[in-house]
């Protein structure tokens, strides 16, 4: 594929994503760079780079075009099923490897391997959802779990419920988490309130609350960093 007369192949190395990558790292590379890599290919007219910086602009940044569904995905020119198909396996593996940090049996080790696991888990969720991490009396991890599905701006959660799936689970500390599909990640007055509840609740039971992780858009906020356990 020729740009302005000049093919990628005839690019400084320096310039090419995939030499770059290999030579600096992923790190090094922009969004742009980094989706050109996936697309491998260009269109006519286009480099691989020049699709992958239109595709931004049209999706609106590289989150939204990960996110997308299958007919909003296959819809630009020169994306089809099997490149969606490709993505959604990268994404897969990715949570995965995420997952892997945190298998049961495992002690928490990184509270931001934990911070990455729960964000993988529940920001991309339409929905409000709320979920915990059960671990045993040496903060070995037995089981992450979704109890709770909400609308768009709410989640129901019944203590008593937590309780239940807490001892039927084994579990002698909890992590909760709960995402905000408006992206923003700061804690209204009702997760407090509901958080106090859930404390008092699990603590009849000798269970103790560690964290409770609010996902946003690309972060999270901690109410133990916060100091508010």
């Amino acid at each position: 594929m020729e740009v302005g007369g000049l093919a990628i192949t005839d690019w400084p190395a320096s310039e090419r994503p995939r030499e770059k990558l290999l030579e600096c790292g992923p790190k090094a590379l922009s969004d742009a760079e980094l989706l050109a890599i996936f697309l491998r290919t260009g269109v006519k007219g286009k480099s691989a780079v020049d699709l992958a910086r239109e595709l931004l602009s049209d999706f609106g940044g590289l989150r939204p075009l990960l996110t997308a569904n299958q007919a909003d995905f296959c819809q630009p020119l020169g994306l089809g099923s099997a490149k969606f198909a490709q993505l959604q396996a990268v994404l897969e593996m990715a949570r995965r490897h995420l997952a892997q940090g945190l298998q049961r049996g495992d002690a928490l080790s990184s509270p931001q391997d934990t911070e990455r696991y729960l964000q993988s888990q529940l920001r991309d969720k339409e929905h409000e959802v709320f979920a915990c991490l059960f671990l045993d009396n040496q903060n070995r991890v037995i089981r992450y779990r979704e109890l709770f599905h909400g609308t768009i701006d709410s989640a129901a959660v019944y203590p008593r419920e937590v309780v239940k799936v807490a001892l039927a689970e084994g579990a002698a500390a909890v992590i909760l988490a709960h995402n905000h599909p408006s992206g923003i990640a700061e804690p209204s007055s009702a997760d407090r309130a509901i958080t106090e509840r859930l404390q008092q609740a699990l603590g009849l039971m000798d269970i103790r609350v560690l964290d409770h992780l609010v996902v946003g858009d690309g972060y999270s906020v901690s109410f133990a960093q916060r100091g508010w356990l």
